[in-house]
């Protein structure tokens, strides 16, 4: 190694100060991909569902949300076909008008709520699945991590390996 004015290029604090340059960045990362998989809070209160003209309130204190455009062939009835051990909730991206059944209730919401709702979940992918549960009057929190359904017809067995 060369030597300039008496000391090494290849210094100890050289290393040192990369070693904890790399240790931030892997922190940063982690820290990141954690705060980005983290659970979230649905408060019923701050975002307006609604079923047909009605406000959606919720009663059970465990749901199954789907979210999914009415635009897909037979999404729709696949959906109000469906009957599971628990009460799925469908939020159409499109905001079609739908009866609900007996298992499914069909939700739809202004375009600022469907907006905050995708941006807060990190949907990506339509139709996704996820679990929220009851975690006071009107706030639910997510309880499994969101998942893509390649079609609607493995719902239930996803709904099982969850």
């Amino acid at each position: 190694m060369s030597r300039v004015r008496g000391q090494s290029l290849f210094s100890l604090s050289t290393l040192l100060a990369s070693f904890f340059g790399a240790a931030m960045i892997a922190g940063a990362f982690a820290y990141f991909n954690y705060k980005f998989s983290e659970y979230k809070f649905i408060d019923f209160k701050e975002f307006t569902f609604y079923e047909k003209s009605d406000v959606f309130h919720p009663q059970e204190d465990k749901y199954i949300v789907v979210f999914y455009s009415s635009k897909d062939p037979n999404t729709m009835e696949l959906l109000s076909q469906t009957k599971l051990k628990l009460p799925i909730l469908a939020i159409d991206y499109y905001n079609e008008v739908r009866q609900n059944t007996e298992g499914t209730t069909f939700l739809r919401s202004g375009t600022k709520t469907s907006l905050s709702f995708i941006q807060r979940f990190n949907i990506y992918d339509s139709p996704s699945i996820f679990f929220i549960k009851k975690s006071q009057e009107q706030i639910y929190k997510q309880d499994s991590m969101i998942r893509k359904l390649d079609n609607l017809q493995e719902l239930a067995s996803v709904v099982e390996a969850l």
